[in-house]
């Protein structure tokens, strides 16, 4: 189980620091080596989702976009048109190995659950490796800065389909649409595979106008201060 959890706070390590040499790349007037802005893609039909609420997250602020040239903060000539207010509601997602779930808010990974994996505490229960709740704060957060663009913070749309890995097949997909903001929409898409631990999340970025933009992804782990449970 030590194995296990000195693996995973390596690979988030590397993926910290893989972040931060992007950004000070980016600080430093050059292009993104790790992160570059994504391909646009042809437009998406968008579906509505079941509405439901959840409580107040501690999420973090949007990160700034130093490398963004004043003039990119607004899209000229764009107009969003006005969108049906979309209410926040959890999204609950398993495979044989993982329980996730999933927040409408930015469609991002507030809780994941290793099901083959005691507690180090409580042996009763799973071990949990991201949550958001009274008592820890540990959230995979991703969205678009450059400009009024689609963040961790706007309510999406979340697309009807299977939540759960069915017998017989290998992949399941989870899918996030925003409404159009700045003139740009994004997609996200969550996948779990059978019997791994890894999640794959893809970003599609659709120019919904017609002047060029150049949005920038970001992606974030946020956390409390707090000691992870069993450590002193």
């Amino acid at each position: 189980m030590n194995d296990i959890r000195r693996t995973i706070l390596w690979v988030i390590f590397g993926f910290s620091m893989v972040l931060l040499w992007d950004k000070w790349q980016v600080h430093n007037g050059h292009k993104a080596l790790f992160f570059p802005a994504p391909a646009v893609t042809a437009p998406a039909p968008a579906a509505d989702g079941a509405a439901a609420t959840l409580p107040a997250s501690t999420a973090a602020s949007v990160p700034s976009a130093a490398a963004v040239q004043a003039g990119a903060a607004a899209v000229p000539g764009v107009a969003a048109p006005a969108a049906a207010p979309v209410r926040r509601e959890p999204v609950e997602v398993s495979s044989d190995v993982l329980r996730l779930r999933f927040d409408s808010e930015g469609g991002s990974l507030i809780h994941a659950e290793l099901l083959q994996h005691v507690d180090l505490v409580d042996h009763s229960k799973h071990f949990v490796l991201l949550d958001d709740s009274a008592q820890r704060v540990y959230l995979a957060q991703t969205g678009l800065i450059g400009g009024g663009f689609p963040t961790h913070k706007t309510m999406m749309h979340v697309v009807p389909g299977e939540r759960e890995l069915k017998d017989g097949a290998q992949e399941l997909s989870v899918r996030f649409e925003s409404p159009d903001l700045g003139g740009v929409k994004l997609v996200k898409t969550w996948t779990v595979k059978r019997g791994a631990y890894d999640i794959a999340v893809r970003h599609e970025v659709v120019n919904t106008g017609t002047t060029p933009v150049e949005p920038k992804l970001y992606l974030q782990l946020v956390r409390d201060g707090n000691k992870p449970p069993g450590e002193s």
